[in-house]
């Protein structure tokens, strides 16, 4: 098959690869564009873009396709540049762009998203950390035909995997993204071969990922030990979950619910020692803190925390 691929992070650089090593013909790239990045925020090329150049396939950045938006020339060169194209199908995954109806009616197959939940449980930009923020048993990854609406599209193959206890957005994206791979190969294969149905989506059940934003990552310790160490979890690598301690604010890598003795008003530090751990009093039970991070420090273990940060006594707002 020929194919148009549209992503951006190592999500759908994952994705890329396994249609590369099946075979298929990539006769172009989209991607965003280069954005700054690191301590010397250089412009570095999304993984995707790195992984087509790695295959000597043809990349193109446009900004927008909405030939209606704010930017109607580059929307214009790139359509062109689509229906120039030799292709069969568009394959796209966590691309970033809106795709219009202009650009979708371009393949002769269509648009196929590869998206990473059980539709329609989570629409939208971030379901795999919404996912673990809500407590969800599983999740998975749904090959999806594309239209205009967000992620409403019909569903062409279905596979779930369990999240498990100590899952964070981290390790079930590397999951969810070698889950995304193979399905993508299964779903061409089976595209070519003229037998891959698609079913419409059930209204109900339907959420909205929204996309994470830095604010969410102050931790509220009224809450539950078992909603905030979800939050933690679904939060680990981005944006990372914070406390406030007096004025610093400390990054809350890892965490777990436990039971106390004698309860605390929500924040205390119950205790915080290399032999008890470091345990916050919350709105119901407590959280036991192993894995923490001060402003311009690394991420350390409790105990090799607590010898440059004593929490002794104190309180997390």
């Amino acid at each position: 098959m020929k194919i148009i691929f549209a992503g951006t992070p190592e999500f759908a650089a994952v994705a890329l690869e396994a249609l590369y090593a099946a075979g298929h013909e990539i006769t172009l790239v989209l991607t965003q564009p280069d954005r700054p990045a690191g301590r010397g925020m250089q412009l570095q090329a999304s993984p995707v873009k790195q992984c087509a150049i790695k295959h000597g396939t043809p990349v193109a950045q446009p900004v927008s396709l909405r030939l209606n938006g704010k930017y109607p020339d580059v929307a214009q060169e790139a359509h062109a540049l689509l229906q120039s194209t030799p292709h069969d199908v568009m394959v796209v995954a966590a691309y970033g762009l809106i795709l219009p109806r202009s650009v979708l009616d371009i393949p002769r197959l269509g648009c196929i998203n590869i998206h990473g939940s059980l539709l329609p449980r989570w629409r939208g930009a971030a379901p795999i950390h919404r996912a673990i923020e809500a407590g969800d048993a599983e999740t998975g990854i749904t090959i999806m035909q594309m239209e205009e609406g967000l992620d409403t599209g019909p569903m062409m193959l279905i596979e779930s995997l369990p999240i498990a206890e100590d899952d964070t957005t981290g390790s079930l994206h590397d999951k969810l993204a070698a889950l995304g791979g193979k399905m993508i190969v299964e779903a061409i294969a089976r595209l070519e071969q003229g037998t891959l149905p698609a079913t419409p989506q059930p209204e109900e059940g339907a959420n909205y990922a929204a996309k994470i934003a830095k604010e969410e990552a102050a931790l509220d310790f009224t809450q539950s030990a078992e909603q905030l160490a979800r939050r933690i979890r679904a939060f680990n690598p981005f944006p990372g979950a914070t406390g406030r301690f007096g004025d610093t604010v400390v990054k809350l890598w890892q965490a777990r619910p436990v039971k106390v003795a004698q309860p605390g008003e929500p924040g205390q530090v119950l205790s915080a020692d290399a032999q008890a751990g470091i345990v916050v009093a919350c709105g119901e039970g407590a959280l036991l803190l192993t894995e923490l991070q001060k402003p311009g420090g690394k991420r350390l273990p409790a105990a090799e925390f607590l010898k440059g940060f004593p929490l002794e006594g104190g309180r997390f707002a």
